[in-house]
């Protein structure tokens, strides 16, 4: 017992010593990758939007337009050619993925049709919800979401009341998430239209609470 009464003062510095020394190498890890980390996700964002949106002559990123819906933030990168407004990047998220967090960047047209997606972003289960990013381009039966407008087609799963679009095989919970996550783009999108469609000169939109970019 004296021994190991002796001994135990060493062991807790020696403790100390390695947790220290193991939480300055993390820190230094991470001072040196946060920003290549963050380079690459500001591309394969900026190259997501150049992606799905329609051709434009703004630059999206400087003209997004930000909106809250269901405790989810939704950005909307407009698509301006020549003045018009021809579409948008959305980009959006949920939580309810089987496994958490779901981030999909949505192309509309002008009129809100789906143009094209990217999922930036998801957890899923290999071999079944992480089919997403290509079942739901899919042309067999009714998988793909692309061409079709959420004003005129339910963006539900087909095995729930009125849904139009099928869902991954043996992955309804993930499809249901997806499908949320578009039909949310959507209403921010529309938001978006209806905002600068109408004189404002206000930056914030008191009811919505949406960030307002004027006409371009």
């Amino acid at each position: 017992m004296k021994k190991l009464a002796s001994t135990l003062p060493n062991m807790v510095i020696s403790l100390v010593t390695i947790t220290v020394a193991a939480g300055a190498l993390l820190g230094w890890v991470y001072s040196i990758t946060k920003e290549p980390i963050a380079l690459q996700a500001a591309a394969q964002q900026k190259a997501a939007i150049a992606e799905v949106a329609p051709p434009f002559t703004n630059n999206p990123e400087d003209d997004k337009w930000v909106k809250e819906i269901e405790g989810n933030q939704f950005t909307v990168y407009p698509a301006y050619s020549d003045g018009n407004l021809d579409g948008a990047a959305v980009k959006g998220e949920t939580m309810n993925g089987f496994a958490g967090q779901i981030i999909v960047m949505c192309g509309f047209n002008a009129d809100g049709t789906v143009r094209d997606y990217r999922v930036l972003q998801q957890a899923e289960t290999p071999g079944l919800g992480t089919k997403m990013e290509e079942w739901f381009r899919d042309p067999t039966a009714a998988r793909s979401v692309i061409n079709k407008n959420p004003e005129t087609t339910q963006f539900y799963v087909s095995k729930d009341t009125n849904g139009e679009i099928d869902a991954i095989t043996a992955a309804t919970i993930s499809s249901r998430a997806f499908l949320e996550t578009l039909r949310n783009a959507y209403e921010a999108y529309k938001d978006y239209k209806n905002s600068v469609s109408k004189p404002n000169t206000d930056s914030v939109d008191g009811s919505s609470g949406a960030t307002k970019q004027p006409k371009k």
